[in-house]
């Protein structure tokens, strides 16, 4: 009898782990509904950033792991909250978003939260406590930037500087990022403030538009292409000065090509959308939430010169250069880098050529 207790014992022992083995491998290969609320298309970068959240989910680890919705509204705050209101209402695992107002959505986003819903707000974030942080370091970018730009002009000069899109936390940020280190700097006057929205026409209308007005300016700090100033610069038939700008693939070849530019370009990877992806994936698996809300993706900088950040000294420049980190038969409006390290997306997914 003793050896029957044993042998049922240890029979009810094995089918309990192979059970819990069974239960891990389901948990493991759940699927996952997941959101992506974006409030702006009309960039490149807002693109490219849908493309690659789509190619993720559909090879590497994630394949076959997440049913991935993504809906855009109108550069609305009320147009996101009413898209939000839907889709919380359809019960999803996660919500993604990409948002209109760092403040405004907060209520709503609360209300995703107390439904049991994961919430990520990436690239323009948001500051409702339940929501996880994904984005860029959005005060070490410009300051970086704004240093290089005080260096190129030795202190003193006239510059532009662009306020991004209405109502964007990143715009916000940039701008502030900037002046708070031109401050420091008395001779730096800035002499005209834009809206370049984060697209190459209303950048390159905005510098114009400035230039007709101001006989002298010594630097022009954007919040997208740079490309777009040069062209405005060479336009008017006005010197090239330094410039700052983002890792668009046009910006790099403008820079590198253009006879005397100067530039520094800052990276906010288009694939950030990803990162949000495996991000709610890891948390639903898991259950386990980050030890901060606030997780922050560092890239490198691409500049004409190399160049050494004294406020950042980890801060990475690499320099321009054609074939490298500049490729004349890749899509203007590339977002360099273009992939995450766990998953291959290519120039071609990314672009969508």
């Amino acid at each position: 009898m003793r050896q029957i207790a044993h042998t049922v014992a240890l029979a009810a022992t094995a089918i309990g782990l192979m059970a819990g083995i069974a239960g891990h491998a389901e948990a493991e290969a759940k699927k996952y509904k997941i959101y992506l609320s974006n409030n702006f298309v009309g960039n490149d970068w807002r693109q490219q950033m849908e493309r690659v959240a789509n190619v993720s989910v559909s090879k590497g680890p994630l394949e076959g792991r997440v049913d991935l919705k993504i809906e855009n509204v109108e550069n609305t705050v009320q147009a996101q909250i009413n898209s939000l209101n839907n889709i919380i209402r359809s019960k999803p695992d996660a919500i993604l978003i990409d948002a209109g107002s760092d403040t405004a959505l907060n209520p709503t986003i609360k209300k995703a939260c107390d439904a049991g819903i994961v919430v990520i707000s990436f690239d323009q974030v948001v500051t409702e406590p339940c929501a996880y942080a994904l984005e860029s370091d959005w005060k070490r970018i410009p300051a970086v930037m704004a240093e290089w730009m005080a260096q190129q002009l030795g202190g003193k000069g006239k510059v532009f500087v662009d306020r991004g899109l209405a109502g964007a936390p990143i715009s916000a940020a940039l701008e502030k990022g900037y002046l708070d280190v031109l401050k420091k700097y008395p001779g730096i006057e800035v002499v005209g403030s834009y809206n370049g929205e984060y697209a190459l026409g209303p950048e390159q209308a905005g510098v114009a538009s400035l230039l007709a007005a101001h006989p002298q300016v010594d630097g022009i700090l954007t919040q997208g292409y740079g490309s777009g100033a040069i062209k405005a610069l060479q336009d008017a038939g006005r010197t090239i000065v330094p410039v700052v700008g983002f890792t668009y693939n046009s910006s790099a070849l403008a820079c590198a090509k253009t006879e005397g530019a100067k530039c520094i370009l800052g990276s906010n990877p288009a694939y950030l959308s990803s990162e949000a992806i495996k991000l709610a994936v890891d948390i639903l698996d898991t259950g386990k939430k980050p030890a901060e809300r606030h997780v922050l993706v560092n890239g490198d900088f691409l500049a004409t010169a190399p160049f050494k950040s004294e406020l950042y000294p980890d801060a990475v420049t690499q320099v321009i250069e054609i074939g490298k980190n500049a490729f004349p038969d890749a899509p203007p409006g590339l977002t360099l880098p273009i992939t995450p390290d766990w998953v291959t997306i290519t120039a071609a997914e990314a672009s969508g050529s």
